[in-house]
């Protein structure tokens, strides 16, 4: 470690962080089942969370270090365009108002824990069972890494450099969560959400004060940006197709993650999902005004040597040391626990739609849960690799990479809750066409989520996530279309929950 730890600021983060650390252990005793031996218990949480506590872990686990780090730092960069997420986040709770409630009644009729089990039981095929679930841990990693990330911005900050403060924190949020299982993220959340509006409120209303007024803000990132010679507090005409395809893929995308529907499928009552979808978009104006501090670097002058310092640096900058150590205790917190969720969700895939699918078909329901609980370390480790070995320049690309892959087990998850005409087959060939068309060119633009389309004169970029799921799209439908109508055994859904 280095000499230029701030006292002041680690002792109110530590403070905060051992407070959320015994919250995350005594989270066990909450609302404590006859037994923990069972998966839906340990990584569902019982189904029994209330509009409540679905709204906090929700929100937890949606709105994380991409919310607190990641878009700031891209505003930051390039200006208006890092803005996509604003509208993302709208987009997207009309389409949990309608598709979510009809997915957890399915789910809870069937016992169902995860996407995969959903689709076995929706198309009787082991094959694309194990494809969406395999794309769900798979796109997982690199989101949980973006937490990774927001980490180790926040211990940069504090002075504390190299990866063994990084370590000691991932390792205490691995323990409770084995212990717990959703119970501890989910009582969390609760502190989490609460620390980080008090730190956003505070920033949007001290920091301009401090830069001399929001006028004087827009000026003077304006300025910064023209003598940069990139970004712009407007979008330019190259740019509108890739904010609106990067919008509306980011939408679609969201609750398709395995930690978004673990959240979903917790919920005790389709009613609750839909009051939710109703109260989350509050969570929108938070994203608004986090990334209005992108501006506030700019405008601040802040020289950092990655994007990702911008919000703490500038905390740091303009605040005094207990205050800045309340920010990043917040910032932490809101990377632990979706990290936590996430890492839930790929461990429920693995356990169900893997290891019961394929090694171990008699295994009890202790024995599932307990390769749940074993493969939640296991998630979390693959994270770390994601970060050592992928660059993160801009931790939003990691978010967005997770996003080209998941965008393509909607068709599968999706379709079946409206009509029966699709099948397995179809389902299965959209999803690879999808899935490696997007990793190709993913590829091809260095790990960048945006690819340049051509046709005659006219050039623009997209979203390669909403691109490889046109084509998932086509040739599911194709594929549908030129095989034999035969009947297909379905579950049935005559007696689906009421709520």
């Amino acid at each position: 470690m280095k000499s230029d730890i701030d006292s002041s600021a680690l002792a109110v983060f530590l403070f905060f962080f051992i407070v959320v650390t015994l919250i995350g252990f005594i989270a066990s005793g909450w609302r404590k089942p006859d037994t923990m031996a069972r998966i839906d218990e340990w990584g569902l949480g019982g189904r029994s969370f209330g509009t409540w506590v679905t709204w906090f872990l929700v929100g937890g686990d949606f709105y994380t270090a991409y919310t607190v780090i990641a878009v700031p730092a891209l505003v930051y960069t390039v200006g208006a365009y890092g803005f996509f997420a604003l509208p993302y986040t709208i987009i997207v709770y009309p389409f949990v108002f309608m598709a979510m409630p009809i997915l957890w009644r399915r789910a809870k009729e069937f016992g169902y824990v995860t996407a995969g089990d959903v689709v076995h039981g929706q198309y009787g095929s082991r094959g694309l069972e194990l494809a969406v679930a395999a794309t769900g841990v798979i796109a997982t990693m690199p989101y949980i890494a973006l937490q990774l990330v927001g980490m180790t911005a926040v211990l940069k900050a504090l002075g504390l450099h190299g990866e063994v403060p990084l370590g000691v924190a991932f390792a205490v949020l691995a323990l409770y969560t084995y212990s717990a299982g959703l119970r501890a993220p989910a009582l969390i959340a609760f502190v989490k959400d609460i620390m980080i509006y008090i730190v956003v409120l505070t920033a949007v209303a001290l920091v301009p004060w401090k830069l001399g007024g929001y006028a004087n803000v827009f000026a003077s990132a304006d300025t910064a940006f023209q003598a940069k010679g990139a970004g712009s507090l407007l979008l330019g005409e190259n740019q509108y197709v890739a904010y609106a395809t990067l919008a509306l893929g980011s939408a679609l995308a969201a609750f398709m993650y395995p930690h978004t529907l673990t959240g979903i499928f917790a919920a005790k009552s389709a009613a609750t999902i839909r009051k939710n979808a109703v109260l989350l978009p509050a969570y929108t104006l938070l994203l608004g005004l986090l990334a209005l501090l992108g501006y506030m670097g700019r405008a601040a002058g802040l020289h950092v040597e990655s994007p990702n310092d911008v919000v703490p640096v500038l905390f740091k900058t303009l605040f005094s040391s207990w205050f800045a150590g309340f920010a990043y205790a917040a910032i932490a917190i809101g990377a632990l626990v979706p990290a936590a969720v996430m890492s839930i969700g790929a461990a429920n895939l693995f356990s169900r739609n893997f290891w019961k699918a394929y090694v171990n078909p008699d295994v009890t329901d202790k024995g599932e849960a307990q390769v749940a609980k074993i493969t939640s370390l296991v998630v979390k480790i693959g994270a770390l690799l994601v970060v050592i070995f992928l660059p993160t320049q801009f931790a939003l690309d990691l978010q967005l990479l997770g996003g080209v892959w998941i965008l393509q087990t909607l068709p599968a998850l999706v379709f079946g809750l409206y009509t029966k005409w699709f099948r397995a087959p179809g389902l299965l060939v959209g999803w690879f066409a999808g899935f490696f068309l997007g990793t190709y060119l993913a590829w091809l633009n260095g790990l960048k989520p945006l690819q340049l389309i051509v046709i005659g004169d006219t050039q623009f970029t997209m979203y390669i996530g909403l691109l490889a799921l046109g084509v998932n799209v086509i040739c599911t439908v194709l594929i549908n279309a030129l095989l034999p109508s035969k009947s297909i055994v379905r579950p049935s859904t005559r007696s689906v929950a009421k709520n």
